[in-house]
């Protein structure tokens, strides 16, 4: 028999793998999984080609990936930032409202809230999400529910959905509010979402410094526990990893960081300029992070951190969570590249300050479906097209050329793959624990405050 055969045999059968000794599954009693290992196993096409690509990349012995997959199954898994699986739009009722006359910031608006919402009210839906959420043997996302940027009702919007889904469906996926949450929920087989928005929360009326910062309480009693000082760009804050220039914390940073360690809110500089970052870690208190990021060390990318940064960031008692961004991993941008960055950190600034943020999500396999049921503009153009250009969204130059293999590798459903990279890479048991979701809960035990 082939290696490669091996392998996908391996897969085929790993719901039958016995498992020894492994309490705390990640499969559900309501699952009737044979053992946690069994969670794993892909659940549709498109995971099991995202994993073929996986294998391709790792090539490893049966034996690691036997262990690996053991290993992830019996670990928490808690991602220093990201996505939980999004669902497919309702095809026949954005047609309805595009037909009713909505405008493109609507249709915008709608096609967002049924990616975000759709999982905890259909059927359909529901079973994709869960089926990619225990394929992927994740217990908890850091899940982004803020839009980018400062203004409170803006950042409310998205918070408001995972509220709302969470709250409907808690029974398969809740909204964490405290970190000893999410070690119940691994406990318990169930998946959970703790909060987090890509800024922090300004009224930018500038009465006082005490009167601009009272939101952060506020959206700290709505569940959130970790803000970005700034998104791409220059705000009051700080400026963003996209600016050209980069001046650094400003005075009403400082504050801000100092309130965000006052309330148990961790402070995120992932998107921050190198300056900014630096100084906001030197700034902090508490442990902060950089929650999806890379080794500007290793591969010098404007959305990486040069190794100064990263130690500022460590001495602080915070991590560093490393992205599935392609692009700002540099190399051959996959599995095997995103690995390096790993490698990189833990021998650099040590195995107690690396996460894993993938900064990336699944997506419904219903989606192409759904998208076809959506009625074309007299132009020919597709109302569910996202409108472009958004300011914040706005990235310099680089000379990335994708390669093929690279998204599919790195698959947020792959997550078992990077544990196996890790068995591979020779870092022990407690080092790949600590990576794959240990330190973010310190970080996050560190930092929380019930006022």
């Amino acid at each position: 028999m082939t290696t490669t055969h091996s392998r996908r045999s391996f897969l085929r059968a790993s719901a039958t793998l016995p498992l020894l000794g492994l309490g705390g599954g990640i499969f559900t009693s309501r699952a009737r999984a044979a053992s946690p290992v069994a969670a794993l196993s892909p659940a549709n096409d498109r995971i099991q080609k995202a994993r073929e690509v996986a294998l391709s990349v790792l090539k490893p012995s049966p034996r690691d990936l036997d262990y690996g997959f053991k290993l992830h199954a019996e670990s928490l898994v808690f991602e220093s930032y990201g996505f939980a699986p999004r669902a497919a739009l309702d095809g026949a009722k954005f047609t309805e409202f595009a037909a009713g006359g909505a405008t493109e910031p609507e249709l915008a608006d709608l096609r967002e809230e049924m990616s975000m919402t759709r999982w905890a009210t259909d059927t359909a839906e529901r079973k994709e999400f869960l089926e990619a959420f225990r394929a992927a043997g994740v217990t908890c996302v850091f899940q982004n529910t803020g839009e980018e940027g400062s203004d409170p009702l803006r950042l409310v919007k998205r918070l408001a959905r995972f509220t709302y889904a969470t709250d409907l469906a808690r029974e398969d996926c809740f909204k964490a509010t405290r970190p000893d949450d999410i070690v119940a929920a691994k406990k318990a087989g169930r998946q959970c979402l703790y909060f987090t928005t890509n800024g922090v929360p300004l009224r930018q009326q500038w009465e006082s410094v005490r009167d601009e910062l009272r939101l952060i309480r506020i959206f700290q009693e709505l569940g959130v526990r970790m803000m970005h000082l700034t998104y791409n760009r220059r705000n009051p804050i700080g400026d963003g990893a996209g600016e050209p220039n980069d001046g650094g914390l400003s005075d009403f940073g400082h504050a801000v960081v100092a309130e965000m360690n006052r309330l148990g809110v961790i402070v995120d500089v992932a998107h921050s300029g190198w300056r900014t970052s630096l100084e906001a870690a030197k700034a902090s208190r508490k442990p902060m992070v950089a929650s999806h990021t890379t080794c500007a060390g290793l591969y010098k990318h404007f959305r990486g951190k040069p190794d100064e940064t990263v130690k500022a960031i460590c001495d602080t008692g915070g991590l560093i969570g490393i992205c599935c961004i392609p692009r700002f991993l540099g190399g051959n941008g996959d599995l095997g590249a995103f690995l390096d960055h790993i490698d990189y950190a833990v021998k650099k600034f040590g195995a107690d300050h690396v996460a894993i943020g993938p900064d990336i999500s699944y997506t419904s396999r219903n989606e192409e479906a759904e998208r076809a049921k959506v009625l074309k503009r007299k132009d020919g153009s597709s109302p569910v097209s996202a409108a472009g250009g958004r300011w914040e969204h706005l990235w310099p130059a680089d000379d990335y050329r994708p390669k093929p293999h690279a998204d599919a590798s790195l698959a947020w459903t792959n997550w078992p793959f990077y544990t196996v990279g890790l068995v591979q890479r020779g870092h022990s048991d407690t080092t790949i624990r600590k990576i794959l979701g240990e330190n973010t809960l310190r970080v996050a035990r560190a930092n929380f405050t019930e006022m």
